[in-house]
């Protein structure tokens, strides 16, 4: 008797698990639908001109952030964002405006581990780097963000004005 409860309880663990990962597939890519829909402009044209940008992720002192976090360009403008992480901790450089950051922040709560390699989002490892390439077609004040949950929090937001 007790050994067809241990049994049972095997299987509802193994079916609840079978759940969750489909519905952390789904979500991760409910998370990226619509990603032609980029409010800070489209992916760059590597056969066009462009202005390198490097940028700096560290973290320190409770703190996070990107140096510079500041950046103008002009519109129609294309940027190399060079992103080096001089920190001990993963982080992200994801490019579009502060409602879209925010709405994405919250599902990186559910989903902590999802990563990016998108064109308009990285994840860059400690120690190392990724290059993400931008047309600035539209004017108007956009944001880099890391939305790994806290990162955001402990500073870790720059802005892009394009005028």
């Amino acid at each position: 008797m007790r050994l067809r409860r241990t049994r049972r309880f095997q299987i509802k663990v193994a079916l609840a698990v079978a759940v969750l990962s489909v519905l952390s597939a789904v979500a991760r890519l409910h998370a990226h639908e619509g990603a032609d829909h980029f409010p800070a402009g489209e992916p760059g044209d590597p056969d066009k001109p462009f202005r390198v940008v490097e940028i700096m992720m560290h973290e320190g002192n409770g703190t996070m952030s990107y140096q510079p976090n500041a950046v103008e360009v002009k519109r129609g403008e294309q940027i190399k964002f060079v992103i080096t992480n001089a920190g001990v901790l993963p982080h992200e450089f994801i490019l579009a405006n502060t409602a879209d950051n925010l709405k994405h922040a919250a599902l990186m709560k559910k989903f902590p581990d999802m990563e990016h390699d998108d064109p308009n989002g990285k994840t860059v490892q400690a120690g190392a780097k990724a290059e993400l390439l931008w047309r600035f077609s539209k004017t108007g004040t956009f944001e880099f963000s890391c939305l790994i949950p806290g990162h955001r929090e402990a500073g870790m937001v720059g802005t892009v004005t394009v005028k």
